[in-house]
């Protein structure tokens, strides 16, 4: 039986990447591999089990193949190693820090993708990206209005997405993703 597609998408400053590393022992112990993305910038690497390469590097990766998925956000170019394909086929699930913009493409490619959105509040979210020092406070602003408007048409969008909420404890968080990778219907 082939493994699934879960496809975690969310603002920056959400939470994704603290929720895969608290999660990660239990996910393994469910044979759901957590996937490395390809970024190419290094210091988007801080923080995330991803691998840091240059423009040229990352654009020579893709003519070869290399990537199942691949997208451009925020001038950054990302990519999923092609690798996960062979996990899904082998049986296990894969999980994927991926795009809010790319998720139709993904879902072209992976019709039976579970998408889960990953939301906190908007006054926490501003709270994470003021103590994380990349943006102004005008930035800041203007980068929550535009992930409220995205979440929104999202949302509208595509009706087959699982909403996680991250604003309070890390651990709770966990644990509805677990509980909503054993029943989609749990995230909501």
């Amino acid at each position: 039986m082939a493994g699934r597609l879960i496809y975690l998408i969310g603002p920056s400053g959400s939470g994704k990447d603290s929720l895969l590393d608290a999660a990660r022992t239990q996910l393994a112990e469910r044979r759901c591999r957590i996937v490395r993305r390809v970024i190419t910038r290094s210091a988007e690497a801080v923080g995330e089990a991803a691998q840091g390469v240059s423009p040229e590097q990352f654009a020579q990766m893709q003519a070869q193949g290399a990537f199942a998925l691949s997208w451009q956000a925020n001038g950054l170019a990302y990519g999923i190693p092609r690798e996960i394909d062979e996990w899904l086929a082998a049986g296990d699930d894969v999980l994927v820090n991926g795009s809010r913009g790319h998720l139709p493409q993904t879902r072209e490619r992976y019709p039976e993708v579970l998408a889960v959105l990953l939301t906190v509040d908007p006054a926490v979210l501003r709270q994470r990206l003021l103590a994380r020092g990349r943006e102004s406070l005008v930035e800041i602003d203007q980068r929550l209005a535009r992930n409220a408007r995205f979440s929104e048409r999202l949302l509208s969008d595509d009706p087959g997405v699982h909403v996680l909420d991250n604003s309070g404890a890390l651990e709770h968080t966990v644990e509805r993703l677990l509980a909503c990778l054993d029943e989609p219907a749990a995230c909501a």
